[in-house]
């Protein structure tokens, strides 16, 4: 989406490069300084605009294929009980990440790493700087104020980029100021949960600095207060959460108090309905997403501005992702690289309206006509190429389509987490969980209530898992969710039971069709049967209609390939070796994999830096 950032962006690429960009390094060294531009630094900060053009480069490493734009929210975050990215054994590139078999030469890990570390680096410059220049303290109101949120702002993107770093590395070496010449660049791994409460403390200090969305003028990408606070939750319940020591999976004593923090935080955003609140229609709001159109209700706080068709400033999101488009006149061309875990698509209720939002279940061909998948190959849906306004022929592989970091549905699940750990299933908390889920069920209060157990404490957090589940598929929450729980092991290890129970038509799959019917009208899928209903003894496709496999699908290779490559796989008569390409295949609980190795690149240079444990 073209946006004011974008648009800046351009604009003042040449005082970008002179004064920020240069600070921070190639791939090779990640924290070291190129001193011939730090001379640019004070013309830099001695005017709004400067410090505004500074800031904004320091969003600039958000968006680009190295960023949020490809690598850290379509690669890291996958296989899950959700998605699965890039079906195939595991190599030495992003297939090897989604199996959990990483490599630390990976320039697939590499590349964000240094990326993420280029935006600490350009934050930490706008927060040492910004407070310093005179007009900060003594200009007018207009430049103070000015100052005051591009300060808040340097802080919150700081912080992002620093928990980017720790929920996929762990311990990552920090430092809070800019680099200089000179330095010792030998920095350890540093406690993750220090880091955090630092971060959390930064971000109590930035929403007092940045305006809320109504005070802040133009629409645009820029971080304002509703944005933050919901970030200081989210950073809150990552710190109360469990995470990765060693091998084992632990979490703080003080954990209670971080659950305090986030409960505050969203309470007050709830309070404040005029600023943010929930889209009444799931649909809409992703087709605002695609569409390229502002969300009327403000769902969505905090977005990476995208655009340039580059590498370094666009996304694939619609082009990696979303349905598999092949040589359409129309729509283009797409990689289809993230499909549906067959088992997530029936963990939605029938009426559920997000199921046909983020999941699609067919593919377009050189003739423009949606055509039916099967079971085993849906994709996820709420990034579309498809719905691209215009139309978009060709193999542009950048959409323009923005990364929602967070939205008003997150802070809702954040209050009911928090509120009913610290105070067990209170009124207010079953009702935020109520809100997202009605809006799922597309109003439909009396549907979205059915079996819902919130009773108890136990059955509250189990209603929560699963919503956010539903509500949050292939925006790159899930894992992180799964890990800051302690719960990726045994989601992991159910969905491959649950597969092979799909596989035999054992409950609670025994009425999944073996196959599915559908017929085109106006170029549009229409499936003829219930995806809940067994298939017809004949099952031969009736006229006018195309057959494809379903259940069918899930078959006994499917089924052998979850587990590690090479490993003999017998069910029931049929003995396999497995490829290793399916779901998490080479996962293993307790061997630490549930981290990235720390690039090698990095160790080589930095002596004082370990590596992740089983790596």
């Amino acid at each position: 989406m073209k946006s004011f950032i974008s648009t800046y962006r351009v604009a003042t690429a040449a005082l970008l490069l002179a004064a920020v960009t240069g600070l921070t390094s190639s791939c090779k060294d990640y924290l070291n300084v190129e001193p011939m531009t730090l001379s640019t630094t004070e013309a830099t900060f001695s005017t709004v605009s400067g410090a505004t053009s500074a800031v904004l480069g320091a969003y600039d490493p958000l968006s680009g294929d190295n960023s949020y734009g490809t690598r850290i929210n379509m690669y890291f975050p996958y296989d899950t009980d959700e998605m699965i990215s890039s079906s195939g054994t595991f190599d030495t590139g992003r297939r090897g990440i989604a199996r959990y078999k990483a490599f630390a030469s990976n320039t697939e890990v590499i590349n964000p790493w240094n990326n993420l570390y280029q935006g600490v680096e350009r934050a930490n410059i706008c927060i040492k700087n910004i407070p310093e220049m005179a007009l900060y303290t003594s200009g007018s109101s207009a430049d103070t104020a000015a100052l005051h949120r591009l300060h808040g702002e340097a802080l919150t993107l700081r912080a992002q980029y620093y928990y980017e770093l720790i929920r996929n590395w762990g311990d990552v070496p920090v430092q809070f100021n800019p680099s200089t010449p000179g330095q010792d660049f030998k920095l350890p791994n540093a406690d993750r949960n220090a880091t955090l409460t630092q971060l959390i403390a930064d971000l109590l200090t930035a929403e007092k600095l940045v305006p809320w969305r109504s005070q802040a003028g133009l629409v645009n990408e820029r971080i304002t207060k509703g944005a933050v606070k919901a970030l200081r939750a989210r950073l809150a319940l990552q710190r109360g959460g469990y995470s990765l020591h060693g091998t084992a999976m632990t979490r703080a004593s003080d954990y209670l108090d971080y659950y305090k923090i986030a409960r505050q935080e969203c309470l007050d955003i709830m309070g404040k309905r005029g600023e943010h609140t929930l889209n009444p229609s799931f649909s809409d709001l992703w087709l605002s997403v695609n569409q390229q159109r502002h969300d009327v209700a403000n769902e969505i706080m905090f977005e990476v501005g995208m655009t340039g068709s580059t590498a370094t400033g666009d996304s694939k999101l619609g082009y990696y992702n979303g349905p598999r488009l092949n040589a359409s006149t129309v729509y283009g061309s797409t990689q289809g690289a993230v499909t549906v875990v067959p088992t997530y698509f029936y963990a939605f209720d029938s009426t559920d309206v997000r199921r046909d939002v983020t999941i699609a279940p067919y593919q377009i061909p050189a003739n423009n006509n949606q055509a039916g998948v099967a079971l085993n190959t849906i994709y996820d849906g709420k990034f579309r190429r498809d719905w691209h306004v215009p139309a978009l022929p060709g193999t542009n592989n950048y959409l323009g389509y923005n990364w929602p970091i967070i939205r008003f549905a997150d802070v809702l699940l954040m209050f009911a987490e928090a509120d009913n750990e610290l105070n067990g299933p209170t009124t207010a908390a079953v009702a935020a969980l109520k809100e997202v889920r009605t809006r799922g069920f597309g109003g439909n209060a009396t549907r979205a209530s059915a079996n819902l157990k919130t009773s108890t404490k136990d059955e509250m957090f189990n209603a929560i898992v699963n919503e956010r589940l539903l509500e949050f598929g292939s925006e790159g929450i899930r894992k992180y969710d799964l890990l800051r729980w302690n719960l990726l092991a045994q989601k992991i290890s159910e969905t491959k039971t649950n597969l092979n129970l799909m596989r035999t038509a054992a409950s609670p799959y025994q009425n999944v069709p073996q196959y599915q019917y559908y017929r085109v009208v106006n170029g549009v899928i229409q499936w003829t049967r219930s995806f809940y209903r067994p298939s017809p003894a004949n099952t031969t496709a009736p006229s006018g209609t195309t057959r494809v496999n379903w259940r069918q699908a899930i078959d006994a290779p499917y089924v052998s390939n979850l587990q590690p490559n090479g490993t003999s796989v017998t069910l029931g008569t049929t003995t396999t070796v497995s490829a290793g390409s399916g779901l998490a295949a080479e996962y293993v609980p307790g061997q630490g994999k549930e981290l990235l190795p720390i690039p090698q690149t990095t160790l080589d240079t930095d002596a004082a830096l370990k590596q992740n444990a089983g790596y």
